[in-house]
């Protein structure tokens, strides 16, 4: 692949900053701490703590950004790369009304209803791989949880959509889910791949899952096949350690 040093950065922002809570509850109830219902009692108890799927909880981004991982964890030959501020383009369309709520996803500067966000990215070389890790705190498990069905709901909804690289012209892109790593609370997967046009080829994975009150994605351009799962651990690990629960 050619490296398009604007390109890759703002698709691995866009996707993994682009998470939106609307909708999505067919999942909702098996997310987070259950509540229970105390049993009736004709004398005085001690309340039961509140379910921590309700439990508003405050991240600044400073401690965020202690539990994203840094170069030193990563293998050697990966580099960080110069974080780019986001110009307001748009780069992702589509024709299909299925699609809309995929395309406004992708487009997104940041997550709405995020209280805080961070994210860094790595790259393996000229040719990649590109790995974009982020964290966006919720609040509560409970939102992590409806964001994370609504994004899976976009990308179940749409089976193709438009990428506009500037000077380049259009490439489409294929949008199928994929399995995903097995970290993380409820995790899903997608991947977009180039079909035709000047990107036909090119492969981007996305991995979506929770941890706690946070929301955490990771996504690998010009995947070589066997990052994403590792990284997606990885990055779930050290934000365990990092972001103790409520």
């Amino acid at each position: 692949m050619t490296r398009y040093v604007s390109f890759p950065l703002a698709l691995a922002t866009a996707l993994t900053l682009s998470l939106s809570a609307c909708g999505g509850d067919d999942d909702k109830k098996d997310a987070g701490t259950p509540q229970t219902t105390p049993t009736p009692s004709s004398t005085p108890s001690t309340p039961a703590p509140a379910s921590t799927s309700t439990v508003t909880v405050t991240r600044t981004a400073a401690e965020l950004t202690k539990a994203l991982l840094v170069l030193s964890d990563l293998p050697s030959g990966f580099s960080l790369e110069k974080d780019e501020a986001d110009d307001g383009s748009k780069p992702f369309s589509s024709s299909s009304s299925r699609c809309k709520t995929l395309v406004k996803y992708l487009n997104a500067a940041e997550a709405p209803g995020s209280k805080a966000s961070v994210s860094r990215t790595f790259s393996g070389g000229q040719e990649g791989p590109y790995i974009d890790y982020g964290l966006d705190s919720m609040g509560t498990s409970d939102e992590v949880a409806d964001l994370r069905d609504s994004y899976a709901d976009a990308v179940d909804s749409c089976t193709k959509i438009t990428l506009r690289t500037e000077g380049s012209g259009n490439t489409s892109m294929k949008v199928e889910k994929i399995t995903a790593p097995a970290y993380g609370t409820k995790p899903f997967a997608f991947r977009l791949t180039g079909t035709s046009g000047p990107k036909r080829g090119l492969e981007y994975t996305a991995a979506v899952t929770g941890v706690e009150d946070v929301i955490l994605s990771v996504g690998v351009l010009a995947s070589e096949g066997t990052e994403l799962d590792p990284a997606t651990e990885a990055a779930v690990t050290k934000a365990r350690q990092v972001l103790k629960p409520a």
